[in-house]
């Protein structure tokens, strides 16, 4: 479970990862993308695109800021090219804006709000709020010169160009086409980059058409036609796209003839440019305006009938596709052909009509050539200049104040320093003064401990000659009296020979023990590997006649399998004997004294437990100190020293053992010692 449940949150965190926005389409966009791409580049399928948008949008559960924005912008092209519903296509536009906005990478935000703002205004241009199209067209331009793109600088000044045509400055025009012809190159080689390059050397022929340059404008065309043809293989599945892109050369080729008396040729391929962009999905509006070319060189050739069948033909469709420019010419021509055929009041009608539409076509257009586009970007440009300079002089500022805080900051780390410094110099002067001190105070240590040293050897020295010397004369003294106290006195005087005795005898022990705990802190210890079992049973076995004096029984237990312990044979031989000897001393008559040994995974343990008289808790801690005060008589007045314990623990403790005890004054007194196996190897 615990598996599937850690299978389970990696799956999930990668899954986390996957889904993080960073900056592109989300996979599941990507496939709608490919999709609605295709729908769009055919204009009669671009009604069904926008559906299948909408639809497959929906079911995207976390789309990224980018699937948004070019949700937006699918909406907003359909709304602009194909629906013609201006003010819609600003409402998406602005929604591009507020996607772009929200972006999560420097780049596409810089990418995407300046496609937003191209596309805002673009929105305010077909509104006629001029002054708001040049402004987010600047927005678009300020960011192309900045990140010196050329893919961004290319739709300006296709922008540029479109209205400096509108305003009738075709040679500029013609300029802009041409500067956004070279700067598209940057453009992601695919089929929007080719349709808008094979538009703009149209419109380079166009301009030139207009500015009265037929040789150039005819080159142009040319040009346009040879690289559509080129793109044939290509984009072979949008033959429809690339048909309507010749039909609009067609026509523009037609009305070059037309201006150049060449009414032949001019009937011909405005004649093909119709057929071809009447077809439905095709450009009709482009169509009708070729229409109205035709019409005009019918009622130059006085061809009255075709031009009103023409006429007539052309007002069925306005009907139903309104089309201003193309409303506004088949007026005028009915004025005219209402003329030519003497019925004048129609013509007049026809006429009022014309007049009206080319006022608002003019006042329109006035409107548009009163916007100085060129000095506009310029004061665009000395404001963004201005805004460059302020914030310069907020940075500048800033920088001002940082440096001041540094210089305030500097004064004082340079103040806490030169304190710091003074009092570095006081405190090495005391500091030198305390090791002068600690080294003197060293020094008397040394001395000290090297004169304790000296008095603990001459101490060792002294006892161990005054034990020596005392034992021959006390040992006579016992042995004499054991003698007479053989022979006949009186009651009296053997009770002193036994006090004689008994006392040489117990300054003897005294001795012994004092010489064995001096020997036992100096001497080193020879160790060998020792038969544990054997040891233990040996010093019992000793000791039974001493404890049989006062009718005590000793029991020994012992594991099956003897343990090989290195030891010091004599040194723990004589553990055993004085932890057995205490227990004999201190059990009542008849008592019971038990030995145990127990193997351990590490050593062994000893244990000596007897049922006498205990140890108070207030004397637990004392009784392995050497000399110690918590010196007891024995149960049958036997003397006790105060040496024995002490000695005990120094030789466990040389042997990296421990000693411990447990004792109450109702149970008697348990003494434990726990032996390592590898005590020798240390």
């Amino acid at each position: 479970m615990l598996c599937i449940a850690f299978f389970c949150a990696l799956l999930f965190g990668a899954c986390n990862y996957n889904n993080k926005d960073d900056g592109n389409y989300s996979k599941q966009f990507n496939a709608i993308y490919d999709t609605i791409n295709n729908y769009h580049q055919l204009t009669k399928r671009q009604l069904v695109g926008t559906r299948y948008l909408d639809s497959a949008f929906k079911r995207l559960k976390n789309p990224f800021v980018n699937d948004r924005f070019r949700f937006y912008s699918f909406h907003f092209v359909y709304e602009r090219k194909a629906a013609h519903n201006s003010k819609k296509a600003l409402a998406y536009a602005d929604s591009m804006l507020a996607m772009a906005k929200q972006s999560v990478t420097r780049r596409q935000y810089q990418v995407n709000y300046a496609e937003a703002n191209f596309a805002l205004g673009d929105a305010y241009f077909d509104l006629s709020q001029f002054s708001n199209a040049y402004k987010c067209f600047y927005q678009g331009y300020y960011i192309g010169k900045r990140l010196i793109s050329n893919q961004i600088l290319a739709e300006y000044t296709y922008r540029m160009g479109m209205v400096m045509f509108k305003q009738a400055h075709y040679l500029d025009a013609a300029n802009f086409f041409k500067l956004s012809y070279s700067q598209s190159r940057a453009y992601k080689d695919d089929f929007r980059a080719f349709y808008q390059r094979q538009e703009l050397l149209d419109n380079i022929g166009e301009s030139y058409k207009n500015a009265g340059k037929a040789d150039s404008a005819s080159v142009y065309f040319k040009k346009t036609l040879e690289y559509i043809d080129s793109n044939n293989a290509r984009f072979s599945n949008l033959a429809g796209m690339l048909e309507t892109a010749r039909g609009v050369v067609y026509g523009n080729q037609g009305d070059m003839a037309l201006i150049t008396g060449n009414y032949t040729l001019a009937e011909q391929m405005l004649k093909s440019s119709i057929a071809i962009n009447f077809k439905k999905g095709n450009d009709n509006k482009d169509a009708q305006l070729t229409e109205i070319k035709l019409a005009r060189l019918y009622l130059k050739l006085n061809r009255q009938k075709d031009l009103y069948l023409l006429l007539k033909n052309l007002r069925t469709q306005l009907d139903s596709l309104p089309n201003n420019d193309a409303e506004a010419g088949w007026n005028y021509l009915m004025s005219k052909y209402s003329q030519q055929n003497n019925d004048n009041t129609a013509a007049l009608t026809y006429l009022k009509k014309y007049s009206a539409q080319k006022d608002s076509l003019v006042k329109l257009a006035n409107s548009l050539k009163r916007t100085d586009v060129t000095t506009q970007q310029a004061n665009y440009d000395k404001q963004s200049e201005i805004d460059s300079l302020k914030n310069n002089n907020k940075r500048q500022l800033i920088f001002i104040y940082i440096a001041v805080l540094l210089s305030v900051m500097a004064v004082i780390i340079i103040f806490l320093i030169f304190r710091n410094m003074k009092q570095s110099k006081r405190d090495m002067l005391a500091i030198k003064t305390l090791n002068e001190q600690i080294n003197y105070q060293k020094e008397n240590l040394v001395h000290t401990l090297n004169e304790l040293h000296g008095a603990s050897r001459e101490k060792d020295r002294i006892l161990r000659t005054v034990a020596h010397d005392l034992r021959n004369p006390l040992g006579g003294i016992a042995s004499l009296s054991a003698v007479m106290a053989t022979e006949d006195y009186t009651p009296d005087q053997l009770e002193m020979l036994s006090l004689i005795k008994d006392t040489s005898y117990n300054s003897l022990d005294l001795i012994n023990e004092i010489l064995e705990a001096t020997n036992s802190a100096t001497a080193p210890i020879r160790k060998e590997w020792v038969d544990i079992n054997a040891l233990t049973t040996n010093s019992v076995e000793l000791l039974r006649f001493k404890a049989a004096e006062k009718h005590q029984s000793i029991k020994l237990h012992l594991p099956e399998n003897p343990a090989q312990v290195f030891i010091s044979r004599e040194k723990i031989w004589r553990v055993i004997s004085n932890l057995v000897t205490n227990a004999i001393k201190f059990s009542y008559d008849g008592g019971s004294i038990t030995v145990g040994l127990k193997n351990h995974e590490s050593g062994v343990e000893i244990t000596v437990n007897d049922n006498g008289i205990g140890i108070p808790d207030k004397l637990k801690q004392q009784v392995f100190n050497m000399f110690t005060d918590a010196k007891r008589i024995g149960t049958a007045g036997e003397k006790s020293f105060g040496l024995g314990l002490s000695i005990c623990q120094q030789i466990i403790e040389k042997h990296n053992g421990k000693i411990w005890l447990q004792s109450n004054p109702t149970d008697g007194t348990t003494f434990y010692v726990f032996l390592p196996f590898e005590a020798a190897a240390v």
